[in-house]
């Protein structure tokens, strides 16, 4: 399966050699391998790095999960039981849309079953599905997360902490991405992918508040505030 992508990278040739490796030294225990990021976009460049999935039968098989550099390369290795994969499939959590590009859009270096096929399809289905309230939900965690760091970053600011406070401002924007990701079920390839298709990438703390703010009027509008009553913190 290997002209799922293009060979002529160094990275896809070095996705190929672990592939291989993998399927000779456990083939009894590996279902599908596939890779997602750059690589199966077909945009990669020598910065990108090699992020591949490994899908098992059963847990504990296989090889286990990595994260180093090989040759040069930051080569990301999951491992998922072929079950597991397909329930994460479903979930729609705050992080979905960091998430969702892998379930449907992963490319296939060894998947004898059509494993891939059934992950893109079993998602696809979910999302086909889901009501409203399952993404204002996970929405509404991700403002919080957002409006707390801002928060943090401007009392960073007041005591000098700039560093820290680039850091806040940084994790305010990601989550206030996630929060419009949720609200128009649009999901993006990575962090930086995030932040700039939702043009917060270079807000300051003013244009985050106003963000946030309009944010906060969405989520109330779509039935739940996101300050309440103490009680209403268990709803």
């Amino acid at each position: 399966m290997h002209e799922e992508i293009d060979i002529a990278s160094p990275r896809a040739r070095l996705a190929v050699r672990l592939g291989e490796m993998i399927e000779r030294r456990w083939p009894a225990d590996v279902q599908a391998i596939g890779v997602h990021g750059s690589l199966a976009h077909g945009d990669d460049h020598d910065g990108s790095d090699v992020n591949m999935l490994v899908v098992t039968f059963r847990a504990g098989a296989g090889p286990k999960p990595a994260l180093r550099q090989v040759d040069g390369t930051t080569v990301d290795l999951t491992v998922v039981t072929a079950e597991e994969g397909l329930r994460r499939a479903r979930e729609l959590t705050a992080r979905w849309p960091l998430e969702a590009d892998r379930h449907v859009t992963t490319r296939p270096l060894h998947d004898p079953k059509g494993w891939f096929a059934r992950l893109r399809d079993t998602h696809l289905a979910r999302l086909a599905e889901a009501r409203p309230p399952e993404f204002s939900a996970p929405a509404r965690h991700n403002w919080a997360l957002a409006a707390a760091a801002r928060s943090r970053a401007v009392r960073l600011a007041e005591w000098y902490e700039t560093d820290a406070a680039l850091l806040m401002i940084a994790e305010s924007r990601l989550h206030a991405a996630l929060v419009t990701g949720l609200l128009t079920r649009t999901y993006f390839r990575n962090a930086a992918d995030a932040v700039r298709r939702t043009g917060v990438a270079g807000a300051d703390m003013q244009e985050l508040s106003a963000v946030l703010k309009e944010q906060a009027e969405e989520l109330a509008a779509r039935g739940k505030p996101v300050d309440g009553s103490l009680p209403a913190l268990f709803d």
